[in-house]
C-alpha cells in the first residue's frame, strides 16, 4: 500500500508536459492548430464526413455521367470469373487468357480451368521456396534482411502469370468441373494461416538443423517430411489434384462436341495450347519509371525460384507498351495485365479515372506525387491482376480508353468488366505479358540480355493479389 502511495507521489512530481527533441512541443502544438482553425465550412465538413464515406463526398459530379462503352478494338467476350476471398487474381487473369487463346485457335471451342487445381501446386511449392530458403539462410542470424523475408510471410496467396506458366507447363491443367472450387479456395485466410504457422515452425526446426551442421541429406529427408504434412494440409482444404480424368469439349452453346476422351493434366494442357508450353512464347513489361527504360531486370526469390523461372521484365515507357497490347487486341488476343486497381476507382459504375475523386478539394490540399514517388514511397504499386481486353482509339490512332474482364464475379462493375481511361491507365497500370510475336525487336533485344538482379522487398515487386 506504502509502496503505491509513493509511485504516486513521483508521477506528480514529473511536468505536466515531458518533452523530448524532435517531439511535439507545446509550442509547436499551438503553431499547428492557429495554423488549421476551423472555419464555419470547416465545421459543415467535419458533419459531412462523420456520417459519410470519404468517397461518396469526394465525387467529381463532372465526372459522374453516363459511360462510354464503345471499343474500336474489343476481344471477344467470355464467361467472367469470381476469385471470392482469395489473392488469386493472377491466376485467374492468367488462365483468361489461355482459355480464350484456346478459343481464338478452335475458333468454337470452349473450356473453363480450374483454379483450385493449379492453387494446390502452387501452395506447394510456395511452401518448399519457404523450407528452402530457411536451409539455405539457416547460418544467418533471425534479423536478417533475408531470413525475415521467408518467415514474414511464409505463404501467401499472390503470383504474376511467370507462376501460371511454371505451374502449368510441370503440372498441367483441368477443366474446373474435374476440381472444383471448395470453401478453403474461395476463402484462403484461414488455412494460409494455419500452415503458415507450421512452415514457421518446421522454418526454426531446419535452421536448427544447419547450426548443428546436420548433413544435407538429413535436411533433405526432414524437408520431405515438413512438406507431405503441408501436402495433406492442402488436401484436406483444396482436394486431391487428379491424376486422371474423362471430358469432352463444348461449343459456345454449350452442347458436347464429340465423344470424351481420357486426359491427364499434362496431355489436357498440352490440347489446350496446341501442344506448346507458355515459357519461351511470351515476356513481361512493365512501367518503372524510377528504373532505367529498355533494359531487363529480375526479381530474386521470386515465388517460384526453386521450381520455376525468377519472375523477369523489360522495363518500358508506357507509349510502348501500349503500342504493344494495342496490336496484340488487335489481332484477337487477350493480355494478361496488373494495377493498382484501388487508385480513383468507382466501383459501383466499374470505372476508373484520375477526375472520378477530388480529394484535394474536400481536404483543401492537393496530392501532387508522380507515378515514381508513388512507388518509391509504398504510396502505389502492382496490387490486382486483370485481363485487357479492349481498347477504344481515336481518329489518330491513339488510346482514349480501355477495357478488362475482372475476376470479381459477373455482377460486379461493367457485367463483370471494368472500363479505364487511357490518363488513368498510364498512370496505375504496372505489367503486361506480351506474346513474342507482338514484341518489336528493339524490346526483345533487351529481354535477351543479361538481367539486373533486384530484391523483392521493393514496393514494385509485390505479388498480384
Amino acid at each position: 500500500m506504502r509502496k503505491g502511495v509513493i509511485i504516486v507521489s513521483l508521477c506528480l512530481t514529473l511536468p505536466l508536459w515531458a518533452q523530448k527533441e524532435g517531439g511535439i512541443s507545446q509550442k509547436m502544438l499551438h503553431e499547428i492548430q492557429k495554423e488549421q482553425r476551423l472555419t464555419a465550412a470547416d465545421r459543415a465538413l467535419v458533419n459531412a464526413i462523420a456520417g459519410n464515406a470519404i468517397d461518396n463526398l469526394a465525387v467529381n459530379h463532372a465526372n459522374a455521367g453516363a459511360l462510354d462503352t464503345h471499343f474500336s478494338i474489343e476481344t471477344r467476350r467470355q464467361s467472367i470469373t469470381d476469385q471470392k476471398s482469395s489473392g488469386r487474381c493472377w491466376m485467374f487473369s492468367g488462365l483468361n487468357v489461355v482459355r480464350a487463346d484456346f478459343n481464338l485457335r478452335t475458333d468454337t471451342l470452349q473450356t473453363d480451368f480450374s483454379q483450385a487445381y493449379l492453387f494446390f501446386w502452387d501452395q506447394l511449392e510456395k511452401a518448399n521456396l519457404m523450407l528452402q530458403g530457411c536451409i539455405d539462410t539457416g547460418a544467418k542470424p533471425m534479423d536478417d534482411e533475408r531470413v525475415q523475408f521467408f518467415f514474414r510471410s511464409p505463404i501467401g496467396d499472390g503470383g504474376t502469370f511467370c507462376g501460371v506458366a511454371d505451374l502449368a507447363d510441370k503440372y498441367g491443367l483441368v477443366p474446373s468441373e474435374v476440381m472444383p472450387e471448395t470453401f478453403s479456395s474461395d476463402n484462403t485466410q484461414k488455412a494460409r494461416q494455419l500452415i503458415a504457422s507450421k512452415l514457421r515452425e518446421y522454418g526454426l526446426q531446419l535452421r536448427e538443423m544447419v547450426q548443428k551442421g546436420k548433413k544435407a541429406s538429413a535436411m533433405e529427408k526432414a524437408k520431405v517430411r515438413m512438406l507431405a504434412q503441408i501436402y495433406h494440409m492442402l488436401e484436406l482444404t483444396i482436394g486431391t489434384p487428379p491424376e486422371k480424368f474423362s471430358y469432352a469439349f463444348k461449343n459456345s452453346k454449350g452442347q458436347q462436341v464429340g465423344d470424351a476422351k481420357e486426359y491427364s493434366p499434362l496431355t489436357f494442357y498440352k490440347e489446350v495450347t496446341g501442344g506448346k508450353a507458355l515459357n519461351g512464347t511470351f515476356i513481361m513489361v512493365m512501367n518503372d519509371p524510377r528504373r532505367e527504360y529498355y533494359k531487363t531486370y529480375e526479381v530474386e526469390y521470386d515465388r517460384h525460384t526453386y521450381d520455376g523461372h525468377n519472375w523477369k521484365y523489360v522495363n518500358l515507357p508506357m507509349d510502348d507498351i501500349e503500342q504493344m497490347a494495342i496490336a496484340t487486341l488487335r489481332a484477337g488476343h487477350k493480355l494478361y495485365s496488373s494495377y493498382d486497381v484501388g487508385k480513383m476507382l468507382d466501383r459501383k459504375r466499374g470505372y476508373a479515372d484520375t477526375e472520378n475523386f477530388d480529394y484535394g478539394s474536400l481536404f483543401a490540399t492537393t496530392f501532387p506525387m508522380t507515378k515514381a514517388e508513388r512507388i518509391s514511397t509504398f504510396d502505389s504499386g502492382s496490387t490486382h491482376a486483370m485481363t485487357l481486353t479492349a481498347v477504344d482509339l481515336d481518329k489518330r490512332g491513339k488510346a482514349t480508353k480501355w477495357k478488362v474482364e475482372n475476376s470479381w464475379g459477373a455482377d460486379w462493375g461493367q457485367k463483370g468488366c471494368l472500363i479505364m481511361t487511357d490518363r488513368w491507365m498510364r498512370e496505375y497500370m504496372f505489367r503486361l505479358v506480351v506474346p513474342n510475336e507482338f514484341v518489336p525487336e528493339k524490346v526483345m533485344q533487351a529481354y535477351q540480355l543479361p538481367p539486373v538482379m533486384v530484391m523483392p522487398e521493393d514496393p514494385l515487386f509485390l505479388p498480384d493479389e
